[in-house]
């Protein structure tokens, strides 16, 4: 198992006010990778109109918001689960299926390993190349699969390097997988912000691979980390009913069932959101892309990833550099195979933005 370090984490606020004596309200958090719009204003408005529904108990099966994720998604509802976020149908997921031995791509989100060493499961990674810009190298890749390994776990686009495997690619990834008789965890919490959304997704091929489960998120794309709402999606009918009879009842609550139901029918905010994301990550992008004292690699997130080129510099000076200006950068340091020269940030506001690549020229 790979050592994590310490580290800054976008929800780690109260730590760097304790260090810094900055106000966590004051600091503008471009680690967090959470959409700058926030909640929209129909579900803020609209929400706090359903706050009797705390009274009472929620639809044991949520039929209801799991018909409008499928519509959303463009699955079938009776291939939907829904949690309490991503993060609890990781867990479940993982001690339903128990795998002994999973490949997880690196670097990439710490919690897979975690949730498949607890439960008695060992991991291997296979790392994604700098010199190829992160991008997966499919073939070589499913070389790498074997009988002694029963899940893959591919976050797509994966954090923290913003690059994506797409559905045709997918589809191969599936294909070698089955003859080893291995099942694909795919994490899709950043695939809204892809350019083509469907290009990516691999939500259709549901319908066709009994070996894959996809998890979503609300917390990024709709602002919602609080609400913890998430849904997996999968064709594997029993892997469904293991995983529901596993599953505590009421896992999310009222409210979150209902802001669900309202977030996912909101399309003028996913509108807002996709033309504020694209048009400022190329903004950010072409910008760094055009100096020499740094690295950027090709980004479908809503977050890119950089490696500083300047020497004398590195991510723990950049990264204090932006703090005392209130703005918060990731030193990806602690994420495997990067070293201390890599950092990530997230899209926020045009303006916020700006404060940014103004720091980061002072430094680079």
């Amino acid at each position: 198992m790979l050592k994590h370090k310490d580290h800054f984490h976008g929800s780690d606020l109260e730590k760097i006010q304790q260090i810094y004596h900055i106000k966590k309200e004051e600091i503008i958090s471009f680690s967090a990778n959470v959409n700058p719009l926030g909640i929209s204003s129909k579900l803020r408005n609209s929400l706090s109109r359903h706050l009797d529904a705390i009274t009472v108990y929620p639809d044991r099966e949520y039929k209801e918001l799991r018909q409008c994720i499928a519509q959303y998604a463009g699955s079938q509802p009776e291939n939907i689960i829904v949690g309490n976020g991503s993060t609890e149908l990781i867990s479940l997921f993982i001690q339903t299926y128990h795998p002994k031995k999973a490949i997880i791509l690196g670097p990439t989100y710490s919690e897979y390993e975690r949730e498949i060493t607890l439960g008695g499961g060992s991991t291997v990674y296979y790392p994604l190349r700098e010199e190829l810009g992160f991008q997966m190298d499919v073939q070589d890749f499913c070389s790498h699969l074997n009988d002694s390994l029963d899940l893959a776990v591919l976050c797509n686009p994966n954090n923290p390097t913003s690059t994506a495997i797409s559905a045709s690619e997918m589809r191969q990834i599936l294909d070698a997988c089955l003859q080893h008789g291995i099942f694909v965890m795919v994490d899709e919490t950043y695939v809204e912000f892809s350019e083509q959304v469907d290009a990516v997704s691999s939500v259709s091929l549901t319908n066709y691979y009994t070996n894959l489960i996809i998890l979503r998120g609300t917390s990024k794309f709709f602002a919602a980390p609080g609400l913890r709402l998430g849904y997996a999606v999968t064709g594997n009918q029993d892997l469904i009913r293991t995983i529901n009879t596993r599953q505590n009842p009421w896992s999310i609550s009222s409210l979150a069932e209902i802001a669900g139901r309202l977030m996912f029918q909101d399309h003028e905010y996913m509108e807002n959101t996709r033309n504020l994301i694209l048009s400022q990550r190329k903004r950010m992008y072409d910008t760094l892309d055009s100096w020499d004292t740094v690295k950027v690699y090709p980004p479908a997130a809503n977050f890119i990833l950089a490696r500083i080129l300047k020497k004398g510099i590195d991510a723990d000076q950049l990264f204090d550099h932006c703090i005392r200006q209130k703005l918060m950068i990731r030193n990806c340091s602690t994420f495997p195979f990067l070293d201390n020269h890599y950092f990530r940030f997230c899209i926020m506001n045009p303006e916020q933005n700006s404060l940014l690549l103004k720091a980061l020229r002072e430094v680079l």
